[in-house]
C-alpha cells in the first residue's frame, strides 16, 4: 500500500507540526509540507485530526486462565477491540509454571495469539522460580525469542507470588542480560491473611476486595521492590499503580538517581472505590488488582503522570463477563475472577480526561500512550513515534468526536464496560498497522492474523549513572550510612 495522509496535525512525544506524511511499503517514507501523490498513491485526508503513532498498550491479559475460568477476550477480540481504540501493538503477559520450560510456556503463548491477532504484539515472561534451568534458558529468551522484560508477581500467594530472593536474583540477572523487571506490588502475604480474616467473619461483599487490599500495603511493597533494585543496581517497572503512597516510593528513588519506572491505567484515574459498593453483586464488574482506590489518590496520579513521576499509561486488560464468570465469586469475594474491560477506550479517556481538561499535554498524551512504552520495552524507533523509517503505525483522531462509551456499542467480548454511561472527546476514526488498515472511518477492516510478534531489543535507559551519584543514593538510603 501506498499512501498520503495530508491536512492533519502531526504529534509525537516531542513536536507539534502541520505536515503530509507518505507510507511506502509499511513503512513512513517521508514527511513534508505539500507532499504531492502519484497515481498509486492512495490520499487520506485527515482535516480536523491529529495524526499520531499507533498506541502501544504495555499490558494486557488475552485467553488467560484465571480462577477457575479463562479471559473473555482471545486474541482476536481483544486485539481488534484495541485496534478501535487506537492500539496498534499490544505487549500480553506469558504465564509460566514451575517446573516447566519458559520456552514452551512462551509456544503457548505464541499458539493463543497467531493466526488470530489483527494488530502486532509481544510478550512479557512471567517469573515464579529461579534455578539452573530457568538460569540457562533466560539468555536465549533475551536474544533468540526477543523477550526482553520479565514479571516477578508480589501478591496473588499459592497461586503467581514469588518471593523476595526470586524477585532480587531476577532483578540481578536482568541487570546482567539487559532485561526490564516488572513487578505487581503488593503485599501478598499480609494480603492473604486479611482475606482469610473477613471471610470468617462473614464478609464475602465485592467490597471487602478493596478493603482487604489496602494502599498502605501496596505502598509497602513498591518501596521494597524498589529498594532491592536498587541494591541489585538494576531497573524496575511497577505496573498498575493506583495510590500516592506508591507514587510517592517510585518518585523518591528516581531522585536518587535509581532506574525506577511506573505505570498507571484509565481505571485508577477515573473509578474510585465507593463503586464496588453498588447492590446486586453489581460491585462485581470492579474487582481487579490492586483495587479501586478513594478518590484522592485519582489526584496523585493525574499529578504524577505531568510531573513524569509515572511515566506510562496502560490498559490491563482481563476481561471476565459478569454473568457466568465475575458471579463465580457471588457468595465469595474472593473467588471473583480479578479483571476489568479497558483495551477499548484507554486513548480516548486520556484524551478527554487529560488533554482536553489541562491536565497533560498533547505531548505527553502521545508519550504516555505509545512513545514511553516503545522505549523502555525494546521497541523504539521502529514504534512508537513519526519517524522517516518507522512502522507506519498511524492514528488519526478526530478530537471533535464525542461519544458515550457503552456495553452495546464497544467491540470486547464481554457483557459490561467498567465506564458505562462516560462521555468521552476525541475519537480514532481510522487506524494503520505497518501501513495497512486495521479500522477505516471506524469501521473494521483488517484481518485476522495480520497482526505479526515483535521481537523486542534488550533495555537501554541511556548511560549509567555515575558511580558516586549512587553510592551517595544507597547511603541516603541506609540513613546516611555508605
Amino acid at each position: 500500500m501506498r499512501a498520503l495522509i495530508r491536512n492533519g496535525t502531526l504529534v509525537t512525544a516531542a513536536d507539534t507540526f502541520e505536515a503530509d506524511l507518505l507510507i511506502v511499503a509499511g513503512k513512513i517514507a517521508q514527511i513534508g509540507i505539500g507532499l504531492t501523490p502519484d497515481d498509486q498513491t492512495e490520499v487520506i485526508d485527515a482535516s480536523g485530526c491529529y495524526v499520531i503513532p499507533g498506541g502501544i498498550d504495555p499490558h494486557t491479559h488475552l485467553d488467560m486462565p484465571f480462577g477457575g475460568t479463562v479471559t473473555a477476550d482471545d486474541f482476536a477480540t481483544g486485539t481488534q477491540a484495541a485496534a478501535f481504540g487506537g492500539t496498534t501493538t499490544i505487549i500480553d503477559f506469558c504465564l509460566t509454571q514451575k517446573g516447566r520450560s519458559l520456552t514452551e510456556s512462551l509456544q503457548e503463548w505464541h499458539n493463543k495469539a497467531g493466526g488470530k491477532a489483527v494488530i502486532d504484539y509481544g510478550f512479557h515472561l512471567m517469573i515464579g522460580e529461579m534455578n539452573d534451568r530457568v538460569l540457562a534458558e533466560l539468555p536465549q529468551i533475551i536474544e533468540e525469542e526477543g523477550v526482553s522484560s520479565f514479571k516477578v508477581f508480589m501478591a496473588y500467594k499459592n497461586q503467581f507470588q514469588a518471593d523476595d530472593g526470586i524477585l532480587f536474583q531476577t532483578l540481578q540477572k536482568a541487570k546482567e542480560y539487559g532485561a526490564l523487571v516488572m513487578v505487581h506490588a503488593e503485599n501478598g502475604d499480609v494480603i492473604d491473611l486479611l482475606v482469610k480474616q473477613a471471610l470468617a467473619e462473614g464478609r464475602t461483599a465485592p467490597i471487602y476486595h478493596a478493603l482487604t487490599r489496602p494502599s498502605m500495603l501496596e505502598g509497602e511493597a513498591t518501596g521494597r521492590a524498589a529498594r532491592l533494585a536498587a541494591l541489585a543496581d538494576s531497573q524496575l517497572y511497577v505496573v498498575h499503580v493506583t495510590c500516592a503512597e506508591a507514587v510517592e516510593q517510585i518518585a523518591r528513588m528516581r531522585e536518587l538517581g535509581y532506574q525506577i519506572w511506573g505505570e498507571t491505567c484509565p481505571q485508577y484515574l477515573m473509578l474510585e472505590q465507593s463503586i464496588m459498593e453498588q447492590p446486586d453483586f453489581e460491585g462485581a464488574k470492579y474487582v481487579w488488582s490492586p483495587p479501586l482506590r478513594e478518590k484522592g489518590h485519582q489526584e496523585a496520579l493525574w499529578n504524577a503522570l505531568k510531573s513524569g513521576q509515572l511515566q506510562t499509561i496502560g490498559s490491563d486488560h482481563c476481561s471476565f463477563n459478569f454473568t457466568g464468570q465475575k458471579d463465580l465469586g457471588r457468595q465469595d469475594f474472593s473467588k471473583i475472577p480479578n479483571g476489568g474491560p479497558i483495551i477499548e477506550d484507554r486513548l480516548s479517556i486520556l484524551y478527554s480526561e487529560g488533554v482536553a481538561k489541562g491536565r497533560i499535554t498533547l505531548n505527553q498524551w502521545v508519550d504516555l500512550c505509545s512513545t514511553k512504552a516503545s522505549k523502555l520495552f525494546g521497541l523504539f524507533p521502529q514504534k512508537g513515534t513519526l519517524a522517516v523509517g518507522t512502522d507506519a503505525d498511524i492514528v488519526i483522531f478526530d478530537p471533535s468526536i464525542a461519544r458515550v462509551i457503552s456495553a452495546e456499542t464497544h467491540h470486547m467480548n464481554v457483557d459490561y464496560n467498567a465506564f458505562e454511561g462516560l462521555q468521552v472527546q476525541g475519537c480514532p476514526v481510522t487506524v494503520l498497522c505497518r501501513g495497512e488498515y486495521v479500522i477505516r472511518n471506524r469501521q473494521f477492516v483488517g484481518a485476522s492474523g495480520a497482526g505479526q510478534y515483535v521481537k523486542r531489543s534488550k533495555y537501554d535507559a541511556g548511560e549509567p549513572l555515575p558511580s558516586r551519584k549512587k553510592r551517595s543514593a544507597m547511603a541516603a538510603l541506609n540513613g546516611g550510612r555508605s
